[in-house]
């Protein structure tokens, strides 16, 4: 998990560099802005996976990742809220794009980690 949320920062600070580069800071901090919208609320779904609970079972891990899910869903939707009231001037497709490519590296991990485990690679270490 903190592989793909250092990756997620890693690929938002790239974007924001190159559309600040390209397009001007208007630009720049928006694709940071849209990285950030992913990674924070992933952070958070990352949290309540792996804090300690008071019962380990298999129970309460789905309930932590149904909270995780539904707290992750409403932080998304409350930074895009926070974005698109208070920043101004703001560009939409720099935003939009910084957003879904830290997304992306999402997806990458899950299929790295889906090719370790079909290669036999598979860690003991929960992705680390």
């Amino acid at each position: 998990m903190l592989k793909v949320l250092i990756g997620q920062i890693g690929i938002g600070a790239v974007l924001a560099a190159l559309f600040w580069g390209l397009n001007g800071h208007v630009a720049g901090y928006s694709a940071l802005l849209g990285a950030l919208t992913c990674v924070i609320p992933n952070a958070f779904l990352a949290l309540r996976l792996v804090v300690p609970r008071r019962d380990p079972g298999p129970g309460a891990l789905i309930r932590a990742a149904y909270i995780g899910e539904l707290g992750k869903l409403a932080l998304t939707v409350l930074m895009f809220s926070i974005v698109f009231a208070l920043v101004r001037p703001l560009a939409a497709a720099p935003l939009f794009t910084g957003f879904i490519a830290a997304q992306l590296v999402t997806l990458t991990g899950l299929l790295m980690r889906d090719r370790q485990e079909h290669d036999g690679q598979s860690s003991s270490k929960n992705g680390e």
